[in-house]
């Protein structure tokens, strides 16, 4: 691992002191044609992929890749980063130029007009759908060059975040799609054998006559979509004196402090499959220690699990992030989570520095899936401020949801605590527990009528639930059971966040019929199973 770190520190400073000699000359000068009339056959080593435009979504990004594929720039180049179910991208120059590199594949690309240059976002309403063409790019909306990727299955998490610029046609070209995305690749997701995905040349032509392989128009989201911003849910922490901005329909939580290590408060997304996507924040005193050496005792805390091999170290880099020193690591991690399955994940580390606390970030999630939140999470580390440092905390717009998760979740010694919270915690439930806490927030309590309900029941319910919540970290057993009874009153209060309700008439209605409803779930209905039961048994 270190002569690999120590590779790709050679490789970088390689290339900032040894100019590229390409064989495209800058800026390439796109031949006049018609756009809408032109296709670009892109002729790999496993098949034909034929891509169609759309100009009027996107006409600097359709200009580029056509201006490219015309110069000979994608000839040679390969499909770099391969996931099944996701996309396949290439277009990277390095993919040809650095062979023998494989650390900097993916780090290439240039617009038409040369290097150093990028292009604009031009984000729009077409949803990244299966055999969709789409522009790859860094953290910043407007850094696209050359790469692109091929959208294998529907992908709508990145609608609105990303150009779509094209798409491709044709059965060939779905067959190549599916045939690229099956071949096997490493945990980087580089395929193991590149000149299976090589991209032989890029051919510009006119679209066939007689319009064969015309498709239906693409798919589009339900209005148009700008520079979308799913981070819109306000975390705010009397005790801990912060205050971020953490994704949307995530249930955060302050889990109990078993050691100095673990993390103080957690945001944990829906799961998708394997794993559920957090972000963990944890916070320690500096203990009159330098940031280098904080930063050396957590490099030093990592060599043990490098050496067997459980973790790869991908980047580090020492920057300074609002005005404060800031240590940004990612890592890949292997964990065998079940005998027979393997599973990769990406950690993404950010360590803040104030003057009397070290602030640590860290967002996990499954290698293949860590782009879906990555830039989420760097803008709720861009969010993150000190409440000390906040000028007016009291002015917040009514729809943003603000917690002190302290009222709600005891610290260990404490005990106690909202006893839903506790059994969703870390599950599939996690979220819907955060999207019921908002529809509280902002629509229950913005009438009088739900004012009232909830003050009455909050006496009622804390009545129990700490006890109840203590015994659920007690017993798993029984913590399963609670989660299962629970389910139902769940699903039936998420009705609400479907309906309309603007007077207190419509939100006196809607709160009896669901309490209506769930006694019938949790009375009626085994009341009636029992009767049943007994009928049959004379």
């Amino acid at each position: 691992m270190k002569k690999a770190v120590l590779g790709l520190v050679f490789s970088i400073a390689l290339l900032s002191a040894t100019p590229f000699v390409f064989a495209t000359t800058f800026p390439v000068i796109v031949d006049d044609m018609d756009f809408e009339n032109t296709v670009v056959v892109l002729e790999t080593s496993s098949g034909n992929i034929t891509i169609e435009f759309f100009p009027n979504h996107a006409p600097n990004h359709v200009e580029n890749f056509i201006g490219l594929s015309q110069s000979g720039y994608y000839d040679g180049t390969f499909f770099h980063r391969v996931i099944p179910g996701f996309m396949i991208q290439g277009g990277d120059i390095f993919t040809k130029e650095l062979t023998n590199n494989p650390e900097m594949w993916g780090m290439g690309g240039h617009t038409i007009e040369g290097p150093e240059t990028k292009l604009d976002a031009e984000f729009n309403d077409i949803k990244h759908n299966r055999g969709i063409v789409s522009m790859a790019r860094s953290q910043s909306p407007d850094s696209a060059g050359s790469q692109f990727f091929i959208v294998h299955e529907n992908s709508n998490f990145l609608d609105g975040k990303y150009t779509v610029f094209a798409r491709i046609l044709g059965e060939e070209s779905f067959a190549t799609l599916d045939k690229i995305a099956s071949f096997d690749t490493n945990e980087r997701d580089v395929p193991l054998d590149t000149d299976q995905v090589k991209i032989i040349k890029a051919l510009v032509t006119e679209r066939p006559q007689g319009n064969e392989i015309e498709m239906a128009l693409p798919e589009m989201t339900a209005a148009p979509t700008a520079i979308q911003n799913s981070v819109d849910q306000v975390f705010e922490s009397n005790y801990f004196g912060i205050k971020f901005n953490a994704p949307e329909g995530w249930l955060i939580q302050q889990p109990p402090k078993s050691n100095p290590g673990s993390p103080d408060i957690v945001a944990v997304g829906a799961s998708t499959g394997g794993l559920p996507p957090s972000i963990s924040i944890t916070i320690k005193d500096h203990t009159g220690k330098t940031f280098d050496e904080i930063i050396e005792e957590k490099n030093t805390s990592l060599i043990p699990l490098v050496e067997a091999g459980n973790i790869e170290i991908l980047t580090q880099e020492k920057t300074k992030i609002n005005g404060n020193e800031a240590y940004v690591l990612s890592a890949h991690g292997k964990f065998q989570l079940s005998p027979d399955k393997e599973t990769h994940v990406k950690f993404k580390e950010t360590i803040l520095s104030y003057p009397d606390t070290i602030y640590s970030f860290t967002y996990t999630n499954e290698f293949s899936k860590f782009i879906q939140h990555e830039e989420t999470f760097d803008k709720t580390i861009g969010s993150f401020e000190l409440l000390s440092e906040t000028k007016d905390t009291t002015e917040v717009p009514s729809e943003i949801v603000i917690e002190d998760l302290i009222t709600e979740t005891q610290t260990e010694e404490e005990g106690g605590g909202c006893l839903i919270a506790t059994a969703a915690f870390g599950s599939e439930m996690a979220p819907q527990v955060q999207l019921l806490r908002e529809l509280r927030d902002n629509t229950v309590l913005q009438t009088q009528a739900g004012t009232t309900f909830m003050t009455g029941f909050n006496q009622f319910y804390y009545s129990f639930s700490p006890a109840v919540a203590d015994y659920e970290r007690e017993n798993p057993m029984f913590k399963e059971a609670v989660k299962v009874t629970l389910t139902p009153l769940l699903t039936s209060l998420a009705i609400l966040n479907y309906v309309d309700i603007d007077t207190e008439e419509e939100m006196l209605g809607y709160g009896i019929g669901v309490i209506l409803l769930n006694i019938g779930m949790y009375f009626v209905a085994p009341a009636a199973v029992i009767i049943a039961i007994k009928n049959r048994r004379k």
